[in-house]
Order: C-alpha cells, then structure tokens, then sequence
C-alpha cells in the first residue's frame, strides 16, 4: 500500500497594516519626498516617516500648498508628485492644487485621510465626500474600502498618473482600512481594463503629416506642454532645423524649444509676441504638437489660422478637434510620433518664409522704455533676473502680470526650465511649486518671479523653506496692486480702479527676517543688479522685493474675443487710449 506524500504548506505571506502596505508601495514606486499636514486618521502612517529614512515628509503651512509642491516636484523632476493630508478640510483644502494639476496634465497622487468605512455617510467629525468632490477634476479616484485592495490601488493609481495624459489621482483612506491588516503584494503589471493608452501614431496619418510639411511654403510648429511631458524637445528641434520651420509655443511649452534659437518665435496668444501670433495667421500648415488649442491663444476661434491646414498630435484623443477642426489628427506620445516623422522629413530651405519672419521680427519686437528717472520697469527686471541668472535656475511664477513679463522676456533653454500655472491660472501658485521644484532639482536654482497679490496668499510657506532649510528665491515684482485686474481696469473701464489697489502691503524684509529668511529691497534701478548677485549668493530661502512702476502694462495683447492677429501694441495705447466696453472684458 502506498501512501501520498503530503505537499509543504505554503507559507503565509506575512502580514502588515495598512500604514505599512501604503509607506511600501510609495518605497517601490521610489517616492522621495511628501508634502502635507498632519491629522488624526494618519498618525499610524506618520510613525512610519519617523521610524524609517527612505522618504521625506515635508510639512507644509497649508494643504493647498502641498499639492502645489507636488506640483512643482513633478513639473521640475519629470516624475510623479505625492501630497498626504488628513479628512475633512484637510482633503478640501487640496482642491485647487488637484484643479491646478489637472488642468495642466501634471501627474501628482493625492493621499487623503477619510473616516472609518462604518462612519462613511454619516456625517462623522471632519468626514467630506471628496472622491466625489474631485470627480470632475482628477484622471481617476479611489476609495479604498478594504485593507487587501490598498496594495493594487496605489500601483493603479501611479500607473494612472504618470502615463497617457498625465494627471492627478486621488487616493482616499478610511482610518480603519489604514489599521487593518493584508499581505504586501505589489505587482510589476498593471492592466486596467478600458484604460491602453496609445503611444504610436498611425503610419498613414504620419505619412500625412510628413507629406503636408513637404507640400507647404509657410509652416508654424505650435507647441505646448505635451512636448515636454513626453520627452520630445530633441525630436522637436530636429524636425524644426531639418525642415526649417518656426517654431512658437504656448505658457506650458516654455522650454521645449530654445528661447535663443534663430527659429523661436517665442509664446503665442493673448499676451504672446506679435510676429508669433501673425507668423500663425499667414502660415499655410500649423503643425500642434501636445497642446490643446486653449482660448488664451487662439483668441477669436472663426479668425484663427484660417489660411493654414491643420495637423494636431496629441496623446490624449479627446483633446483633437474639441477646439478647432484639424485636416490631419494622430493620436499618439509625441515623441514616439516625431521619431517617426522624422525619418520622412527631408532637409527644406523656406527662405522666403524665413525672411518674413525675420521682417516680423524686425517690426514687431519685444520692447520697453526705461527712461533714466522713471521707476524700474518690470521688464527691465525680469531681463536683469535672466542676464543674471540664466541656465543656472529653474523659474516658477505666480498668475498675473509678472507671470506674463516673465514668459515673454526669460530666456528659457532647456525643459521643465519655466514652470507655471496654465489652465487654472492659480494665484499663489508660484512659491510652494518652487519649494518642489528646489527639492526635485538640487542642482539648480529654485527662483518664484511673483507679483505682490499672489505671493501674500501662501507667504507663510516660508516658515517650510526655512525649517527645512530649502534654498528657495522669490523675486516680488512689487506694484501694490493687483496688476492684472488693474491693467483690464485702465484700457477697458476708463481707469475705474476697484479693489485692486495693495496699499497696505507687509515690509518685505522684516516678514523675511521674522521668518528667518534673507530679506533685500530695491527701488533704484542702480541697485537691481547688485541686488540679484546677493539673492543668489546668499544661502537658504531670499525674498528680494523690487519695486516696479505701478502703471506699466503688459503689451502687446489681444483683448477676449478678439483675434489674435489683431493685437494691442504699446504704441497703439499710446496713440488712442481704449475706453470702457464690457463686452471686451475677459471671462475671469
């Protein structure tokens, strides 16, 4: 008689809680740094930052703050940015940062803390539905309900962020979910039905493409943040120089293309150069590659490119056509799509069209008067900043005219270079994105060029630049006032000023000091260089205030609803002063 042998008991897999799957899965998916604020439902999973040294939690004074870090360390570093705030205002809190990183396609995972799963819906102490608060304005969210699915939610969430169109994914966690217990399994495949995102272009459709360029005299390659997330700056630059074309982009693509390259057009739209916006509007093929035809640079969609075949790229098939009707579509990763354009585009002269646009540059250059006596043009301090500074520093703004100087006079050379606020427009954005970006880049300078408003709405940010000792520099275009609103209010309201004057402004250099932080003001236009070469020598977290003419105005400019062909230039103003019409007012 024989026996079976028995077969060895599998081992059991080792259990861990829910805090530890969670510190595990962010250690493999190799996050470096969390920002956030603490709250009860988390202390479990906050232990674990004090026990173990692989990851850091940043403390900052806000939440909102926390997703505009992981902002700026996504933007800055190419990966994924991570926030962890506590339930209840803690998770709302985040909601312009998450509204923020989605209008922009910037790929951040927002931990939230939640209730316990019994409490859900029962109007618990600090409980707010924010799965579905943030339903409109994350990629994809979760609430996790059991302790065994945390492991798979958190690999499906990085998966999310980080490839197709990048953008945020919210994670919620219940309190008893984050105690239980679950073995660790965290795969290297993630397959998520309805969700393949598609990489590779379509041969025909590239083929098009590689033909029309051919075909045209007078092309314009309008690039925006795509080109960037997806890597393709190089490819852009061959298919540019092999096939002679321009080359313009919108706030986000700052960077893809060189600023100094005889090709630059520099940005387009509402407050873009003047030879880019007519450039577009003369061109026969407008080739957009990782950009979304916003109205911001469009201006009037019926008067837009109408000469122009259109080819639109764009990984996201949504974003083709929901704007302006393209001749030529093709769904796919920009640069997987410029490689192969690439290798049908042969070498193309267009000197004809070079020579136009050389013209349009010569009658419609960038320019301002700074006269001797007259107080420090914004301008003038911005160009000053980037002499100064140049490739050594990684620029981030705030929203508003600064933000607008700024893109039209920093020279930017490289990606991820220029990070600012987009779709949103997030005043206040600027200096906690900086505080990520100096993390994510080390080796560079971290500089927020800000505008008085938006910098007094996270000012107290500067309590984790010094805790932290992260080197951090604002520069304060310091006009006292509100100056984009007040910019609307002098062409279009008759200088009707309301509510954006900034009287009562804080002493700049006693807030820094307060803080501990290196505070320098200028008001003489003697002092700016000088000033800039301390900011930048001086170590840890610098405010540097300068003081610029409160009645400058950014030029040239397309007022909403008009056409971008038709710009405001500053001699225009100076001729004719505008008056008041409402329905040339903007939409916000």
């Amino acid at each position: 008689m024989t026996t079976k042998s028995k077969r060895p008991t599998p081992l059991k897999k080792k259990q861990i809680s829910g805090a530890e799957i969670i510190y595990c899965a962010l250690e493999q998916e190799g996050v470096e740094y969390i920002f956030g604020h603490p709250g009860a439902v988390l202390l479990g999973l906050l232990d674990l930052f004090l026990q173990r040294s692989k990851m850091k939690h940043i403390l900052t004074r806000h939440e909102q703050c926390a997703a505009h870090m992981a902002e700026g360390y996504a933007r800055a570093s190419g990966g994924v940015g991570v926030c962890l705030v506590t339930s209840g205002p803690g998770a709302t809190n985040l909601i312009t940062g998450i509204t923020d990183a989605y209008m922009d396609s910037i790929p951040i995972v927002c931990l939230t803390g939640q209730v316990g799963t019994s409490m859900i819906g029962n109007d618990a102490f600090q409980e707010a539905d924010i799965v579905g608060m943030t339903h409109t304005v994350t990629k994809h969210n979760y609430l996790v309900k059991r302790t065994e699915d945390l492991a798979k939610t958190l690999k499906e969430a990085f998966h999310i962020a980080r490839t197709g169109r990048p953008g945020p994914v919210l994670v919620d966690l219940p309190k008893d979910v984050m105690l239980g217990e679950a073995s660790f399994d965290y795969s290297d495949e993630v397959d998520i039905r309805g969700y393949k995102p598609r990489t590779k272009g379509h041969m025909r459709q590239i083929q098009r493409v590689a033909e029309a360029i051919k075909e045209s005299k007078q092309p314009v390659l309008y690039v925006g943040g795509g080109v960037i997330h997806s890597e393709a700056h190089k490819e852009l630059l061959k298919l540019a120089e092999t096939a002679n074309i321009p080359v313009t982009w919108t706030l986000l693509g700052a960077g893809a293309f060189p600023s100094r390259h005889e090709l630059s057009l520099g940005m387009l739209g509402m407050h873009g150069t003047a030879y880019a916006n007519k450039a577009v509007d003369e061109c026969d093929l407008l080739l957009a590659v990782g950009s979304r035809f916003d109205d911001r640079v469009t201006g009037k969609l019926s008067e837009f490119a109408q000469k122009a075949k259109i080819v639109h790229i764009d990984i996201d098939p949504t974003a083709i056509g929901k704007n302006v009707s393209v001749d030529i579509p093709v769904v796919g990763d920009a640069r997987q799509v410029l490689l192969e354009v690439n290798k049908l585009v042969k070498k193309q002269k267009r000197s004809l069209w070079q020579k136009r646009i050389d013209r349009l540059k010569d009658d419609f250059p960038l320019s301002f008067d700074a006269p001797d006596g007259s107080p420090i043009k914004p301008q003038e301090a911005i160009v000053a900043l980037s002499e100064e500074v140049g490739d050594k520093a990684i620029v981030t703004t705030e929203v508003g005219q600064h933000q607008m100087w700024a893109a039209q006079f920093y020279q930017v050379s490289f990606p991820r270079q220029f990070i600012s606020s987009g779709g949103l427009g997030t005043m206040g954005f600027g200096f906690p994105a900086a505080i990520g970006a100096a993390l994510a880049r080390p080796d560079k300078l971290a500089i927020d060029i800000a505008g008085d408003g938006s910098f007094q709405m996270v000012l107290q940010e500067l309590a984790t630049a010094v805790q932290y000792q992260i080197p951090v520099k604002v520069f304060i275009l310091n006009n006292y006032g509100l100056g984009m609103v007040r910019q609307w209010q002098d062409l279009f309201m008759d200088r009707r000023f309301r509510e954006v004057g900034m009287e009562v402004d804080p002493d700049y250099v006693k807030l820094a000091d307060a803080y501990g932080a290196k505070g320098i003001h200028v008001s003489d236009r003697a002092d700016l260089r000088p000033a800039i070469r301390e900011m930048v020598e001086t170590p840890g977290p610098v405010i540097l205030d300068v003081v610029v003419d409160q009645d400058e105005l950014v030029f040239p400019m397309v007022p909403a609803g008009g056409a971008s062909k038709n710009m405001i230039l500053q001699d225009q103003r100076k001729k004719k002063p505008l008056k008041g019409k409402l329905s040339a007012l903007p939409d916000n």
